[in-house]
Formats: C-alpha cells, structure tokens, sequence
C-alpha cells in the first residue's frame, strides 16, 4: 500500500515537472501543451466536446486536447490523481482534493413508450409511482436525485431494472419493457433514437447540478487556464440555447 502512494505521488511530481519545463520553455510564446477535458457522457456536458474542439484549434493550435466522455467518478478519480485537468461532471458536493464550480442546472424528463397512457407535455412526480422505471444503479447522481424526489412526496419509484447502458436503454423502451429519466439533453437523445414521448417531470421539478471539477491543490497549467475559459464560455452559450439548462452563478 504505501508503494502505490509512493507511486502515484511520483506521477504527480512527474507530470508538473513536465508542466513546468514547458511553461518556462514557451513563455511569451504561444501557448502550446497537452490539456485534458473530461465530459460526462449523458449529460450537457456531451454537447460542449466539438464547440470545445472547434475553439481550442481556432485560437490556440499549439494545444493538443484529449477530450474523456466516462462516467462521473472515473472522471472525478482522474483529476483527483493528477491524470485530468478538469471535468464537467453531474454533483456539486464537495469532495476531499477537488474543488467543483457550480455551471448549470439541468431538468429531469420522463422517457417512454408512445403506448404508454402518461400526460403528454408534462407529468407531476406522484403520477409516476406505478410506472416500470429502468433507472441507474443508486450511486448514480441522477437516480440519487429520483430517489431523493420520490422520498420527498413520500412515495418510492418502481424501478423494474437498472441499466447504465445507452443502447440497451435505448432498445429497452423501443420493445415497451418501461421507461426511464433523465436529463434534458440526454432524454432528447434517448427519445429520438427510441421514437418515445418525453415528459417533463413537475410537482417538484427535479433538476440535475452540473460543475466544472478541478483539482483543490494542483496548480494548472497556462494552457489548461485557456482551454478553462473557453468551456466557461461555451457553458454560457449552450445554456442560452436550451431552455431545459440555467445557469448557475459561480
């Protein structure tokens, strides 16, 4: 055990090093290095990853990005060792070694089948008590969010099967074996692909925090600071353009 925190320490030591012998070596110069970015798949964050390629290359094509669409604690995990500069992940709660910058709010929706007799345009939470719900595993931000909703108007989801998979969700509520939630983004994707009726969830609305996660006590790099401010700009852009996303002040 205290090889492996040798071990990554070491790593760590490493990778600033190279940090640093490339900010001394391109200073005043233009900005030049490797910047990852890590975009939780399923969420808003997706839809950032080629606006965020497309303004990195524009204005700063000595930076080579590495783009990581995973889920949110491998995410998380990665910036906390060292080997991520920042994510745009679900959750907000704070974590020891990483810091998280509150972006944007994004509400929950019900996905299902066209033959289901559900509400069209939008559905209260208590409705959905007896409805077959294919849902994440409970350490899910999402399905802890579902959880906590229905705990809160004193009913529990009836949740029939767990799938974190895409394509299986997808293939799931095409063949009418239930429906699931999530948020806007991700639910637009789903339907479409599954030609199923999106609800938005009301009585409470259940909305999904999504921020940018950096690490508490790594120092980042000038072209990460970069790549930082465009993604902050780009944030605002997207939220602007979808009225299911607000912004969150920092």
């Amino acid at each position: 055990e205290a090889g492996k925190v040798l071990y990554r320490h070491a790593q760590l030591i490493l990778r600033q090093f190279d940090q640093a012998q490339n900010d001394v070596k391109h200073s005043g110069q233009t900005l030049s290095g490797q910047v990852s970015v890590g975009l939780a798949p399923g969420t808003a964050a997706s839809a950032l990853s080629l606006p965020l390629l497309k303004a990195v290359r524009a204005r700063h094509p000595g930076v080579l990005l590495y783009l990581n669409e995973n889920f949110g604690t491998t995410l998380s995990e990665l910036i906390m060792n060292g080997r991520m500069d920042m994510a745009v992940l679900y959750g907000s709660k704070p974590v020891h070694g990483l810091s998280f910058m509150p972006l944007m709010k994004e509400e929950l929706f019900l996905v299902s089948p066209m033959d289901l007799p559900l509400a069209e345009g939008q559905i209260p939470l208590a409705q959905l008590q007896d409805v077959e719900l294919l849902l994440p595993r409970p350490y899910n931000v999402v399905r802890k969010l579902v959880d906590e909703a229905f705990m809160g108007i004193h009913r529990a989801p009836n949740v029939v099967a767990e799938i974190e998979s895409a394509t299986t969700l997808v293939a799931a509520i095409a063949n009418g074996l239930g429906a699931t939630i999530l948020p806007g983004s991700a639910a637009r994707i789903v339907g479409a692909a599954c030609s199923a009726r999106l609800s938005r969830i009301t009585d409470p609305v259940i909305e999904a925090p999504l921020a940018l996660c950096v690490s508490d006590h790594l120092p980042m790099s000038e072209p990460a600071a970069a790549v930082k401010e465009i993604l902050l700009e780009l944030v605002g852009d997207l939220a602007a353009d979808n009225t299911s996303l607000a912004v969150l002040q920092p």
